[in-house]
């Protein structure tokens, strides 16, 4: 019977105080309650070994050794971390950048214009030739070295060369950088096919859905070159054109189901200021690359609108799950939805006053046209045609999308950015998934 009133108190009194103290005591063999049992007690306060009895003294200040003891830690964590990434880098291959020749640049973009100069100053031996359609910039390009459209102030490297053809383009080719829009792909790829190496591999910087088909950049470039075994790489992640060109350090990650191939392309790519991480997971990275557009242009609307930070935060947060139940339900890894090519680049497309689509929503947001916004822009905002496609692929794979279908509704001229709000404002409160 004794053990079986084994009391366990659940309680510490205070010292500091002289009082009655209910207290609750437990019983653990017995099913009942525990006990509440009232004590008097009267105890002489004492000096707490946890708290300071100088009254002025930080709480949060460390003694002297402990300050030392927490450096040390800090130190010896970061040495090893140093240590790791010397032995990782001395172990690093070169010799795809060695033996690399020339890379051939589709589109006379801001992006395209930005890696062909990244490509560029990796080797000054590398030939670099943008095919680009637009006369005044293949000539700005090749007298002036400078992309004078996107890029007025910057030098091209000088071995950079722009044509409009596309036989001198590809020929002898070691690898493809794609920086042609993605509603223009397919006609554009249709047209060079006859040129292109079956074995060329295609890095593509394109970001979107094409909007008839619903298909991504891994799926258009193959079919549309006639070749289902044409190697292809995703590049994304969190990078603006601008940057790139300022040598800015910037981290993105490239996709390829050929792991041999991703390594590759990283170690052309890679440099002191560009980290590139692999992936194996082209869905994930491509998925998350076109919906996080679409995202821009809501919290582009939320700014224009003067909504706040809040709404802001709570609308991107909502966004991000949205595109996390579409690409895992497409296949892809939550882990790609949270990395560099998922939550990095929404993020900077969604918080950054250069990215385009984002500034399309803040334009909508103050009130204009989407027709005027559209023809006042000298560059493309995929997210403005990727935003239907979206929605027919959630249709697709059955997957509820209020934030993202309010901004495709938006697009379509048939609900006001006004009435957007106040009906997500309205969804039912459901519990967080």
């Amino acid at each position: 019977m004794e053990a079986l009133l084994e009391p366990v108190f659940l309680f510490k009194l205070n010292p500091f105080f002289t009082s009655k103290t209910a207290c609750s005591v437990h019983c653990p063999n017995l099913p009942s309650k525990p006990l509440l049992v009232t004590t008097s007690c009267a105890l002489t306060p004492s000096p707490s070994p946890l708290l300071p009895q100088d009254s002025d003294r930080n709480p949060l200040q460390l003694s002297p050794d402990r300050t030392r003891d927490r450096r040390k830690v800090v130190r010896i964590a970061w040495e090893k971390l140093v240590r790791w990434s010397r032995s990782w880098r001395s172990k690093a291959k070169t010799d795809v950048l060695e033996r690399t020749k020339k890379v051939v640049v589709l589109g006379g973009g801001s992006f395209g214009t930005a890696m062909a100069a990244h490509v560029a100053n990796r080797k000054a031996q590398i030939e670099v030739s943008m095919l680009v359609r637009d006369p005044a910039v293949c000539q700005s390009i090749n007298e002036n070295h400078c992309n004078h459209k996107y890029f007025p102030d910057h030098k091209l490297p000088e071995n950079v060369t722009a044509t409009s053809d596309a036989k001198t383009a590809l020929l002898g080719a070691d690898y493809c950088l794609h920086a042609v829009p993605v509603q223009y792909s397919t006609l554009f790829l249709e047209g060079i096919a006859e040129h292109v190496d079956p074995s060329l591999p295609f890095i593509s910087l394109s970001k979107g859905l094409e909007l008839n088909t619903l298909r991504m950049m891994s799926q258009i470039i193959p079919q549309a070159l006639k070749n289902p075994r044409q190697p292809f790489i995703a590049l994304s992640g969190p990078s603006f054109a601008l940057e790139l060109m300022n040598k800015l350090p910037t981290a993105m990650v490239v996709a390829s189901k050929d792991k041999k191939l991703a390594g590759a392309v990283q170690q052309l790519l890679s440099c002191s200021h560009l980290r590139i991480s692999t992936s194996r997971d082209v869905t994930g990275v491509e998925i998350a690359g076109a919906l996080k557009n679409v995202l821009a242009i809501a919290a582009g609307i939320v700014e224009g609108m003067n909504l706040g930070n809040n709404s802001m935060a709570a609308l991107v947060a909502q966004g991000c799950s949205e595109i996390r139940w579409l690409a895992t339900k497409m296949g892809a890894k939550p882990a790609t939805i949270t990395g560099l090519s998922g939550t990095g680049d929404i993020m900077l497309t969604c918080f950054v006053n250069l990215s385009r689509n984002k500034t399309v929503g803040v334009r909508l947001g103050s009130g204009e046209k989407l027709e005027d916004i559209l023809s006042s822009m000298n560059q493309v905002a995929e997210g403005v045609s990727t935003a239907g496609a979206v929605i027919a692929l959630a249709q697709k794979y059955n997957v509820k999308m209020p934030v993202l279908t309010a901004v495709a509704r938006i697009m379509d001229s048939e609900l006001t950015p006004n009435k957007a709000v106040l009906e997500l404002m309205s969804l039912p409160q459901v519990e967080e998934v």
